[in-house]
C-alpha cells in the first residue's frame, strides 16, 4: 500500500467508538506496534521521543528538589516480597516469576520487578545508618512488568516504562512533605507541560497502594469521560522500613526507623495525553512535548521549487537555532496531502511558504488546534511561532479544563449516580461514609470507582451516597481506564 492511501484512511469517530478511535489513531501516527509477546508493545520512535521530552523535563524537576538517579535490579528475590505482607498480597495476581536459569533450577523464585520498594528497602537497611544519612533522596527511570489481564497501548500494558522515586526520612513530618512537594511537581508538569487539568486529592484505603499509609493522586478526565490516574504519590510510614529494618542512630543517639515515601508517573501519561486532546482528525499534541513543534511545507508550481525550497531551509535554520523543533517536508506530493497527514500526526503549527509569500516577505502559520491561519512576517518569524505554540498549550489546556468541568456533576444517591451513568460520562461528586462495603456496593452497581477525595471538591457532602449515613468525605467517582 501506499504511503498516501495509507494516510488517507479513515479514523473511526470518537462518537462511534471511541477504543476504536484511540487504536486507529496510535497506529496510524506510527506511535506504537504490537509486540510477538502478549501485551508488550514496541514504542515508535516519536511515542519514545515524547517519553524522553517528558523524562527531560521531570528529571530537571526531581534534581532541583534534591533527588539523584540510581538504578536497582530488575530481578527481585521472593523473599522480599514475603516481608511486607500487604504489599505482596497487592502484586501478587500481576508478578511474573522466573524460576529456572542457566538451564537449572533457582533455589528462590525471582520476581520481574512490579516496583522496587522492596529491591530499595533492602538497600536502603544497608545505606543508611546516622540521620546524617537522611533525607535520601533517589529516583529510578526504569521498566516495569505488571502481568495485566486486560491491556491497552500505553495506558496499560504488561511492560511500561516510568521513574519511581523512593525517599527516606527522619521522621513523618518531613516524608510526608516530601510526598505533596513530588504530587504537586506532577500537578505542575501535567498540567504545564501537557496541558491536562487534573484533580488532586487522597485515594480512599481500599484504592491507596498496598503497603502505604496514605496514597495521593492527580485524576485525569478522558474525552470519553473516563479516569486515568496520571501520577501518585504515597506515604509509606514505616511499614517498609520496619520490614526491611531501616533503622538510623537520631541525634538522641537512639535508634528509630525511617519514614519512607515513593512516588511515580508512567508512559500511561502518553495515553492520556491522546486521549484528552486528540479530535475525529488525529492526534493533537501539546507544544512542549511534540517531536516536531512546527512542520514547514514549500509550495507552488514546479518552476519555482528550488528557490521556494531554498529559503524555506534557511527559515529552517533559524527556527532549529532558536530552539525550536522544526522539519522541513519537501517532498514530492501534493500540499493538500502533506496538510491532512502532519493534521493526523498532531504538529502543533505548521508553515506555508509559496512564490508570493516570497515576494511579500512572510509565510503562512496554521494552527493545528484552532485551524487558524497568520500572516506573519519573515523578519520577526522565531518571535511569532513561540508566541503561537504558546497560545496553543494555552488553549489546548482550555478546552480539556472547560471539558472536565462540564462533565463534573454531584449526586447525592446511588440511583441517581447509576441514572447519570446510563445518559452521560464523566465523574461524579458525592459523599460516602467511609466503609468500604458503601464503596464497594458503587463499584458493583455502576462500574464506577473512587478516584480520589478531593482537595477542593465541587461540592461538600454531608450524607452518604448508599447507605444514608453522615459522611465522613466528599469523594470523585468515575469510571476509569
Amino acid at each position: 500500500m501506499s504511503n498516501e492511501k495509507q494516510f488517507v484512511k479513515e479514523i473511526t469517530p470518537q462518537s462511534e467508538d471511541f477504543s476504536r478511535w484511540y487504536l486507529d489513531v496510535i497506529k496510524k501516527a506510527d506511535l506504537m506496534s504490537y509486540s510477538p509477546v502478549r501485551g508488550c508493545i514496541v514504542f515508535k520512535p516519536d511515542s519514545y521521543e515524547i517519553w524522553e521530552l517528558c523524562q527531560r523535563e521531570l528529571d530537571a524537576r526531581f534534581k532541583e528538589t534534591g533527588h539523584r538517579n540510581a538504578y536497582f535490579p530488575l530481578f527481585i528475590p521472593e523473599s522480599f516480597f514475603q516481608k511486607e505482607k500487604e504489599h505482596v498480597e497487592g502484586f501478587n495476581p500481576e508478578l511474573p516469576w522466573v524460576t529456572e536459569a542457566g538451564g537449572e533450577k533457582l533455589e528462590e523464585r525471582l520476581a520481574i520487578r512490579p516496583t522496587s520498594e522492596t529491591m530499595i528497602g533492602h538497600m536502603y537497611a544497608e545505606w543508611i545508618n546516622s540521620y546524617r544519612d537522611l533525607p535520601l533522596l533517589i529516583n529510578q527511570w526504569a521498566n516495569v512488568v505488571r502481568w495485566e489481564k486486560r491491556t491497552q497501548p500505553f495506558l496499560r500494558t504488561s511492560e511500561f516504562l516510568w521513574q519511581e522515586g523512593h525517599t527516606a526520612h527522619e521522621d513523618e513530618e518531613d516524608a510526608r512533605r516530601e510526598t505533596m512537594q513530588m504530587l504537586e511537581i506532577y500537578r505542575d508538569f501535567v498540567e504545564n507541560f501537557l496541558a491536562i487539568p487534573v484533580i488532586m486529592g487522597k485515594k480512599t484505603p481500599s484504592e491507596k497502594f498496598a503497603g502505604a499509609v496514605d496514597t495521593y493522586s492527580i485524576e485525569a478526565m478522558m474525552k470519553d469521560g473516563k479516569a486515568v490516574q496520571a501520577g501518585t504519590s504515597h506515604y509509606l510510614g514505616t511499614n517498609f522500613a520496619v520490614a526491611f529494618d531501616i533503622k538510623f542512630l537520631d541525634r538522641e543517639n537512639t535508634h528509630q526507623f525511617c519514614h519512607t515515601t515513593s512516588w511515580g508517573v508512567s508512559t500511561r501519561l502518553i495515553g492520556a495525553m491522546i486521549m484528552v486532546h486528540g479530535d475525529d482528525r488525529g492526534l493533537m499534541l501539546p507544544p512542549k512535548v511534540a517531536p516536531t513543534q512546527v512542520v514547514l511545507i514549500p509550495i507552488g508550481p514546479a518552476k519555482t521549487r528550488e528557490q521556494v525550497t531554498a529559503r524555506t531551509n534557511e527559515l529552517y535554520a533559524e527556527l532549529k537555532k532558536a530552539g525550536i523543533r522544526a522539519k522541513v517536508d519537501d517532498r514530492d506530493q501534493s500540499p493538500g496531502w502533506k496538510f491532512n497527514e502532519y493534521e493526523m500526526r498532531g504538529i502543533p503549527v505548521r508553515l506555508e511558504l509559496g512564490p508570493r509569500d516570497m515576494e511579500n516577505n512572510q509565510v503562512v502559520l496554521v494552527s493545528r488546534v484552532t485551524g487558524e491561519k497568520r500572516m506573519v512576517s519573515q523578519d520577526h518569524l522565531v518571535d511569532e511561532v513561540a508566541k503561537l505554540l504558546e497560545e496553543t498549550h494555552q488553549e489546548m489546556f482550555n478546552r480539556a479544563k472547560a471539558f472536565l468541568d462540564e462533565h463534573m456533576a454531584v449526586v447525592d444517591t446511588l440511583d441517581e449516580m447509576k441514572a447519570f451513568f446510563e445518559t452521560n460520562r464523566g465523574f461524579l461528586t458525592t459523599g460516602w461514609c467511609g466503609s468500604e462495603a458503601c464503596e464497594a456496593a458503587v463499584k458493583e452497581e455502576t462500574g464506577a470507582t473512587s478516584r480520589n477525595i478531593p482537595f477542593s471538591p465541587i461540592a461538600e457532602k454531608e450524607t452518604c451516597l448508599v447507605c444514608g449515613e453522615k459522611a465522613k468525605h466528599t469523594v470523585v467517582f468515575g469510571r476509569a481506564y
